[in-house]
């Protein structure tokens, strides 16, 4: 039960009501504009604007917590020309914390999920992406594909903890194509053998032509993802940092400005291969002050142009 005797239903309605408001009001947006952004009707959109004022949500400003994360998200969205953007609050005593992105990054899968049509979803790993697998709800969806970016197993064969294909085709079944590659090949040579599979060209062709892609944003420093589940050693971080070296997505690391390494350790990356975004959503999820270098030099690069994040995140990264 939310505070105040309200459900967790009555809050959510009440957040859709505050967005539909916001976009109303504030950003000016037609009730069509609304219906598109927030994925349900236009009679639905009319519903929650009107629910907006009847709530006392709009007043001389929207009083609601979610009116700080719709203008950052404007703001980030005006500055980098993303796709989407999704800021959600943040907790103050617990800035990193993963549930209200979790959340918000299944409620944008789930969006994808439920169209009607075919759609290829590509996903990353790690333990944002994983968080928002638990917040899927269980779905029939056979017409889809979803398939990994990039393998999970270790150099002793033993999978990682975060693989999230296999999980989120459990929640939605769909099919799904795992990479089955290790994260890092021992050697150039040995991985051109390995994209020469059937199956691995099968999964790289489906990455390429994906309709959405979920990433997670890692960061590069005593934190790294990569560092943490043993396919780097603290030695070889320090090295890329002092490279100017910032993030990494699917394993791919890469510069201040965005900039993939042509060589060095992205020789031997068995994910598809990371390029400046289309127009198709890629969607970095993630949030921490850690994480801000690595989400600034992706979005300066277009490595991605979507974001899921809170709103402390957000607030830094439009600072920085």
């Amino acid at each position: 039960m939310a505070k105040g005797g309200q459900t967790a239903a009555d809050t959510g309605r009440l957040d859709d009501a505050a967005r539909a408001g916001w976009l109303y009001y504030v950003a000016g947006n037609t009730q069509d504009e609304i219906a598109r952004k927030l994925g349900v009707s236009r009679q639905s959109a009319q519903r929650l604007v009107s629910l907006a004022v009847s709530e006392r949500l709009v007043k001389v400003r929207l009083d609601h917590p979610i009116a700080r994360c719709m203008e950052l998200g404007q703001a980030l969205t005006e500055k980098y020309n993303l796709i989407s953007c999704e800021i959600v609050p943040s907790d103050p005593d617990a800035p990193a914390l993963l549930t209200g992105i979790a959340i918000a990054g299944a409620s944008s899968m789930e969006r994808w999920l439920k169209e009607p049509d075919p759609k290829i979803i590509g996903i990353g790993t790690g333990r944002a992406l994983r968080a928002c697998i638990e917040y899927l709800p269980q779905m029939s969806c056979p017409q889809h594909r979803i398939v990994s970016r990039l393998g999970n197993m270790m150099s002793d064969g033993s999978a990682t903890p975060y693989n999230v294909v296999i999980r989120m085709a459990e929640r939605v079944g769909a099919r799904h194509y795992p990479m089955p590659l290790p994260v890092f090949a021992s050697s150039v040579e040995e991985l051109r053998i390995l994209h020469n599979q059937e199956p691995v060209r099968n999964s790289l062709d489906l990455c390429a032509r994906a309709d959405v892609t979920y990433v997670g944003i890692g960061q590069m420093d005593t934190s790294a993802p990569l560092m943490l589940d043993g396919f780097m050693t603290p030695d070889e971080v320090r090295l890329l940092r002092d490279n100017n070296v910032v993030g990494e997505i699917t394993s791919w690391v890469y510069d201040a400005n965005g900039k993939v390494l042509a060589d060095g350790i992205n020789e031997r990356v068995a994910s598809a291969p990371l390029e400046p975004a289309d127009d198709r959503p890629m969607i970095g999820i993630g949030s921490g002050e850690a994480k801000v270098p690595a989400f600034l030099g992706a979005l300066r690069g277009r490595l991605i142009n979507g974001v899921i994040t809170n709103e402390s995140t957000a607030a830094l990264i439009l600072a920085a």
